[in-house]
C-alpha cells in the first residue's frame, strides 16, 4: 500500500481520532456505488459498536440502486440537505473533494469542527484535518475493513457484509485489475466474519429492474464500435429515461454491457440529463481511462473512471469519440478533445 503525499495520518491515528468524538456524520459521493455506500455503512456499524451517535448521509436526495438496499442499516441513510442534527466530526468516505459530495455535504463539511477522509482517490491537496488516502487500495471498503481492527471492536457480520458488497463491486466483482492477493485475503477475512457472498451478489447483480433491461435494449441500439472493434461508444437520451421510466441508478450497468463485447479494450456510456451529459469509461486493459476522463475534468481509476459534460449530447458524443480514438487508436489520451 502506498498512500499519496496528502495523507497526514495513519488507520490507527483515525481511529483514534474518532473514539475521541461523537454525533460523527459519515457521507460519500454523488452517485453512490457499492464502495461508497458499503463503506459508509461498515464504518456505521463499527462506530456504533464503540459507543457512538452516528449518521450516514446520502450526498445528494437522488434514488439509489436497488441492490444496496438490503444492506444493513440502509434505511438509516438521510440525504444531507434534509439532515438537521449535530455533527462534531464529518467523515467523507471514497470522495477525495467537496465537489464529488455535492453543495449541501461541502456546507455542512465546513461547519463541522472536525473533518477527516478516508479513501483511495488520489486528490491534489488535502481536504481535511485529518486525510487517509491510499490509491494502492482497491476499494475504499477495504480501507474500512483495516480501520475497523484499529477502531478495538468485533467484526460483525453486518460490517463484514457491507465491506465486502464495497470490495465485491469496486473489483467488479473481482475481475477488475485491482483484484489481488490482498483483496482476496480480505474478501476471506469477511466471509469468515459472516458476509454471504452468494447472498450480496445475487442482491446487487440479479436484481434489475425492468426499466434497466428497457434502457439496455436503447444502449445497444445507439452502440457503435471504433478503432476496428476495439472501442465502444453508446449513449441514452433523457427522452430514452423517461420512456421507460427510468432512473440514474438505472444507468450503472450499462458501460459493463459495451465493456464485455470481445475484442473491445474500452468502452464509453453516455447519459444525457438534460442540462448536462454524464459519462463512463470502462477498460480491460492496460489503457488508463482515468487519464481520459481527467481531460473532460473527471476522474477515477486506472480501469474505471467518470465524468461530466455541460455540452448538448450531439457535441458530447463527438468529443469523447475523438478522445476514444485517440487512447484506443492511437494509443495516446494526449489527442483528447477540448
Amino acid at each position: 500500500m502506498t498512500v499519496t503525499p496528502q495523507t497526514n495520518t495513519t488507520l490507527d491515528g483515525i481511529a483514534e481520532a474518532l473514539l475521541t468524538h461523537d454525533d460523527i456524520c459519515i457521507c460519500g459521493h454523488v452517485s453512490p456505488d457499492g464502495d461508497c455506500i458499503g463503506s459508509q455503512l461498515a464504518l456505521r456499524a463499527a462506530l456504533i459498536q464503540a459507543g457512538k451517535r452516528v449518521s450516514v448521509l446520502l450526498a445528494k436526495d437522488d434514488p439509489t440502486d436497488v441492490g444496496f438496499r438490503f444492506l444493513p442499516g440502509f434505511d438509516q441513510m438521510v440525504p444531507a440537505r434534509a439532515f438537521t442534527g449535530p455533527c462534531g466530526a464529518f467523515v467523507q468516505v471514497d470522495a477525495p473533494d467537496a465537489k464529488r459530495i455535492g453543495e449541501d455535504a461541502a456546507r455542512l463539511r465546513e461547519r463541522a469542527p472536525f473533518t477527516i477522509t478516508i479513501d483511495h482517490h488520489a486528490a491534489p491537496e488535502r481536504q481535511t484535518d485529518l486525510s487517509y488516502t491510499d490509491p494502492d487500495a482497491a476499494a475504499t471498503a477495504l480501507l474500512i475493513w483495516q480501520l475497523v481492527a484499529h477502531l478495538g471492536v468485533s467484526r460483525t457480520a453486518d460490517i463484514a457484509t457491507c465491506a465486502y458488497a464495497g470490495l465485491m463491486t469496486d473489483t467488479g466483482r473481482f475481475q477488475h485489475q485491482n483484484t489481488d492477493a490482498t483483496v482476496f485475503k480480505a474478501a476471506c477475512e469477511m466471509v469468515d466474519a459472516g458476509a454471504d457472498p452468494a447472498a450480496i451478489a445475487s442482491e446487487f447483480f440479479q436484481r434489475r429492474t425492468m426499466a434497466s433491461i428497457q434502457l439496455e435494449a436503447r444502449c445497444i441500439e445507439h452502440m457503435e464500435l471504433l478503432c476496428e472493434g476495439q472501442a465502444a461508444l453508446s449513449f441514452v437520451t433523457h427522452d430514452d429515461l423517461e420512456s421507460v421510466g427510468a432512473t440514474k441508478a438505472d444507468c450503472e450497468q450499462l458501460v459493463n454491457v459495451l465493456r464485455s463485447i470481445d475484442g473491445v479494450r474500452v468502452a464509453a456510456m453516455l447519459r444525457d440529463e438534460g442540462r448536462q451529459v454524464r459519462g463512463s469509461f470502462r477498460a480491460k486493459d492496460d489503457i488508463d481511462v482515468a487519464a481520459l476522463a481527467r481531460r473532460f475534468g473527471g476522474g477515477g481509476h486506472t480501469a474505471a473512471a467518470g465524468f461530466t459534460l455541460h455540452d448538448p449530447l450531439d457535441k458530447a458524443i463527438r468529443r469523447v469519440r475523438r478522445a476514444v480514438e485517440g487512447a484506443v487508436c492511437a494509443g495516446a489520451c494526449e489527442k483528447a478533445a477540448d
